[in-house]
């Protein structure tokens, strides 16, 4: 019977029970400190939508490409702070291009992300 329990409780913790899973919130402060910790430039972001997120927000800088990374404190906020920049970007950038969500955050690359620089940055969001 305990033994089930525990297995029960396993796969019930991988299949994201009980509020976990894909509704996390990630943490501005946590992402900054992993990408840090990875020697990761960081430095403060400087776009009007990035300054009005909910959840703080900074840019990660890359040899080749930065990412402005803005938190929302509600998966709606982040919601809001996509739909934003969707509606302030400027005619001639590709917008879905540079744009990405994971839950609460919200990234908008400089430049088409490579993927070694999107993964880094999953991996940061998904450490914390």
């Amino acid at each position: 019977m305990r033994r089930s329990l525990i297995v029960l409780a396993a796969v019930c913790a991988l299949a994201g029970c009980g509020g976990g899973g894909s509704s996390h919130l990630y943490t501005a402060q946590k992402a900054k400190a992993c990408l840090r910790g990875l020697n990761v430039k960081i430095a403060p972001a400087t776009d009007f939508v990035a300054t009005t997120a909910t959840g703080g927000a900074f840019r990660a800088v890359f040899p080749d490409n930065s990412v402005t990374m803005a938190f929302g404190a509600t998966q709606e906020d982040a919601n809001n702070i996509a739909d934003a920049y969707r509606r302030f970007h400027a005619k001639n950038v590709g917008i879905e291009d540079v744009l990405r969500q994971d839950n609460n955050a919200v990234m908008l690359w400089h430049f088409h992300p490579l993927d070694a620089s999107t993964t880094l940055i999953g991996g940061c969001l998904k450490s914390t």
